[in-house]
């Protein structure tokens, strides 16, 4: 059986076509840049999206030469738009997971934290997608719906009206024990009476489409992070992921437990496929890849591939807390910004290369003590992807400030892997879903070099950066 998988994310959409074994037939990319807005707005326009869906979707079956089955779609989890139900037509731009112009909305409702807490496993914050909802009525219009991006390609693409159980769960409005929208949470966000899609599993066939050509199948829906995590065999509680995207986004499945963190880390639905469903936890680093980008806007690197190239091997004493959109996990500060610190009169942009892609990795490894801490076991290593993996100096820096191995996915492609994943499970019922997840092994693995004394004393170092960088609140 051969799949389209289809990955629409913050800076691109790509596309692939699979076989049954896993193996990747063809591939077709389409760049999406989000618009910056002053006062921390983020949208993308909705016919950009929709558009580099159908050309990649498009040009990867043609890539590919053979008939197509079933098309799947991953998705950015938490962007949102409003959009006409009768037209399909969009009503507003779309506001993406980066947006932070909800945040007085969210201080409004911020006696209400840990009830919100215990009843979605999700911090009170303009991340998440009802209060970004909340401010589209707010602010933009009351017509049509407002709904996750998913729900609206899979409208344009199916006329059905339908959101997966993992992209329901990072909403602010599931009850993550119910697996169901709760109504006194769409009340606290002002969203009562709103038309909801309805939630499906990860599994399901919702509908077919002829966007692509042929009529097809259309299933596997699932959000982009828990699609990478399934493609990593992260099928055990315990086993973790860590996608370096736009942002970098760690993973650990926790089970049929939807643990509710401690550490102010987040808890979400994995998947829901075989009447099972995975939990997971998560923490967030706003920028990685769009740190990158602010470089190379400065003209300190010409593209990623220019990171190991650039980058000092020692940053002379210089520290980076690259928090250039607010800090997420466990800090949850959208208005902190980025700092750089130690900085002389030596120093030169080679140093805060270095220290911006050591200042990612120390997220990261904040954000996996904080999982252990939730799981109540150690990482014993960490399964990496995205486009950033390709930087030898981050992920060293990764495992020497983690003091655990780094297995590198072999493939830039996991989030459309996972998604392919789910559209052979929902087209073939007899696969599990061990069987449905292709065979890897890492492409690269990347031990500890520095040693515990040394990782602790940095991280000491770059905690004390991020608390003296924090607006005094």
């Amino acid at each position: 059986m051969t799949v389209l998988a289809i990955d629409q994310g913050t800076s691109g959409t790509k596309a692939i076509v699979v076989d049954q074994a896993g193996k990747v037939l063809s591939i077709a990319e389409e760049t999406v840049r989000p618009a910056y807005l002053p006062g921390g707005g983020v949208e993308q326009e909705p016919a950009d999206l929709l558009a580099s869906v159908l050309d990649a979707g498009r040009r990867a079956i043609a890539l590919a030469g053979r008939p197509v089955e079933a098309v799947s779609i991953a998705n950015q989890g938490e962007t949102v738009l409003a959009w006409d139900p009768r037209t399909g037509q969009p009503l507003s731009p779309a506001i993406v997971w980066q947006d932070r112009r909800a945040e007085p909305l969210c201080a409004e409702l911020s006696t209400h934290r840990d009830s919100v807490a215990q009843k979605t496993g999700l911090v009170l914050d303009p991340y998440f997608s009802a209060p970004k909802m909340a401010w589209l009525r707010r602010n933009v219009t009351a017509d049509g719906v407002v709904t996750t991006t998913d729900t609206w390609l899979v409208h344009r693409l199916t006329g059905e009206f339908v959101t997966d159980v993992s992209t329901a769960s990072r909403s602010l409005l599931l009850d993550l024990d119910a697996v169901d929208w709760d109504p006194e949470l769409l009340d606290l966000f002002g969203l009562a009476g709103e038309a909801l899609p309805r939630i499906v599993a990860c599994d399901e066939i919702v509908g077919s489409t002829t966007a692509f050509g042929s009529t097809m199948k259309v299933g596997g829906l699932v959000v982009d992070q828990q699609a990478a995590l399934l493609a990593e065999s992260c099928l055990e509680p315990g086993t973790a992921k860590c996608t370096f995207g736009t942002g970098a986004f760690l993973l650990a499945n926790t089970g049929p437990t939807a643990v509710r963190s401690t550490s102010g880390l987040t808890t979400s639905v994995a998947w829901r496929a075989r009447g099972e469903t995975p939990y997971c936890v998560d923490g967030q680093v706003y920028t990685a890849a769009s740190a990158v980008r602010w470089l190379q806007d400065l003209g300190f690197v010409g593209s990623a591939a220019d990171l190991d190239r650039v980058a000092a091997a020692d940053p002379q004493g210089v520290l980076c807390v690259p928090s250039l959109a607010g800090l997420a996990a466990p800090w949850w500060r959208p208005d902190a910004t980025a700092t750089f610190t130690g900085m002389t009169l030596s120093t030169r942009p080679e140093h805060l290369v270095l220290a911006v892609l050591q200042g990612i990795a120390a997220q990261v490894a904040e954000i996996g003590a904080l999982v252990e801490k939730d799981l109540g076991q150690p990482l014993t290593r960490l399964r990496v992807d995205g486009g950033l993996t390709r930087s030898r100096t981050l992920m060293q820096a990764t495992a020497d400030l983690m003091q655990i191995p780094i297995d590198v996915y072999p493939s830039t492609h996991a989030t459309a892997l996972g998604a392919a994943t789910l559209a052979r499970l929902s087209v073939h019922p007899q696969l599990t879903v061990a069987e449905a997840v292709p065979a890897w092994v890492p492409e690269t693995t990347y031990e500890p070099a520095w040693s515990l004394d040394r990782a602790s004393e940095h991280r000491a170092r770059w905690r004390a950066a991020v608390a003296a960088a924090l607006p005094q609140e």
